[in-house]
């Protein structure tokens, strides 16, 4: 997988929780993930694949770095 981290830009600056689809697959982004991108808008985010999702294109957001140094 090329991609290791996300940023607010790179999700398209979401402003609602929810299931979205990039070009890496099916993002779930909580109300919490924004609250931290809300509070650090150049933070990054690790991508987790869900290890329960029936495909291997499922995600979520998992440890983050304020400093936003996306990969």
């Amino acid at each position: 997988m090329a991609v290791n981290k996300v940023t607010w830009a790179q999700a398209g600056r979401v402003t609602k929780p929810g299931r979205y689809m990039f070009r890496f697959g099916w993002l779930t982004i909580t109300e919490e993930d924004i609250a931290i991108w809300e509070q650090h808008p150049n933070a990054a985010f690790v991508l987790l694949r869900i290890p329960a999702a029936e495909a291997d294109d499922e995600f979520h957001l998992g440890t983050f770095d304020v400093g936003g140094n996306a990969e």
